[in-house]
């Protein structure tokens, strides 16, 4: 299987780049792409680690009406931010990161339990990529730089 775009970036969830966003690791946009649109890291593990950032800095922001608690707490609120209907199947996204968490897409998570907060990222990384590349201490380690 070759590469995809986020393993070749090391950026396995597909971070958009921005300038506003100095993340660790982050080597500025990528390159050798006809549309370049993503940011490009040094290692996976600093790339998991600013998807594991983003999505505890989720927590923070407005949760969709009548769904979960007060901010983004659920798995259909996460993914609806991380991956917007305009340019992903939004409903086939959050029921498979659902189902790979054990809960329902409307159940409130907590992202600042570490064994969450990886799950997660498996999830997005496995659909974002068709797979995950990377051997558990890989994950393990950018999901703890996040945590820090």
């Amino acid at each position: 299987m070759a590469a995809t775009r986020g393993v070749r970036n090391n950026n396995p969830g597909n971070i958009d780049f921005n300038t506003r966003n100095p993340w660790q690791g982050q080597l500025g946009l990528e390159a050798g792409v006809a549309k370049p649109r993503f940011a490009r890291f040094d290692s996976p593990e600093n790339g998991i680690r600013a998807l594991a950032k983003l999505l505890l800095n989720y927590r923070g922001k407005d949760g969709l009406p009548g769904v979960g608690g007060p901010g983004i707490d659920t798995v259909r609120e996460t993914i609806s931010r991380w991956a917007p209907g305009n340019e992903n199947d939004t409903e086939a996204y959050i029921a498979a990161a659902a189902r790979a968490l054990g809960v329902g897409a409307c159940e409130v998570i907590d992202v600042r339990r570490p064994a969450v907060l990886r799950g997660l990222v498996v999830a997005i990384i496995r659909h974002e990529n068709g797979g995950v590349p990377y051997d558990g201490a890989v994950i393990d380690e950018g999901v703890r730089r996040a945590l820090q």
